[in-house]
């Protein structure tokens, strides 16, 4: 398969497709998989699809050749009063990140992290923050790409990279 895709800011109308990208993240262990009704309805993923485009979310969809989305990675700010599993306080904001298996280990999440983490140095956030299951291979992404073990969780770590 040709590694070509290209990464385009997220819309109001990604939400769905937003949705699909929970269900990947939440299902990144091989035969391990919730159902799709489960993820979507259970608080800990509601939060970061509900109402999605509001003010302070932001996000980037990479498209492959035929212009079909094949991973997301977006921000939303999370209030004390109701954080997400990577909360490290008020004023960062929670990454989310998913991309469809078959093009994992393409370069698609390196490249919507970028992106998305260029988009929030340049709206003037200094950290952000993001939760990921102890295990998860993509815990090197991430550490490769500045983010740090911040605070160890029940089965899952909380990592945040400083953007400037």
């Amino acid at each position: 398969m040709p590694a070509r895709f290209r990464v385009r800011p997220a819309t109001q109308a990604d939400g769905a497709f937003l949705g699909d990208m929970v269900v990947e993240a939440a299902n990144w262990r091989p035969g391990a998989a919730r159902p799709r009704h489960e993820v979507l309805t259970h608080p800990d993923h509601t939060r970061y699809i509900s109402g999605w485009m509001r003010p302070g979310d932001a996000g980037v969809v990479a498209m492959d050749p035929q212009d079909v989305p094949i991973g997301a990675a977006w921000y939303r700010m999370l209030p004390r009063t109701d954080p997400g599993l990577g909360y490290v306080g008020t004023g960062v904001p929670e990454l989310i990140i998913g991309v469809r298996p078959i093009w994992r280990a393409h370069g698609v999440g390196r490249a919507l992290l970028q992106r998305l983490c260029e988009h929030a140095r340049e709206q003037g956030f200094g950290r952000i923050s993001l939760s990921v299951e102890r295990g998860n291979y993509a815990q090197t992404l991430y550490r490769s790409e500045g983010f740090a073990l911040t605070q160890a969780g029940h089965g899952r770590d909380t990592m945040v990279k400083r953007l400037r």
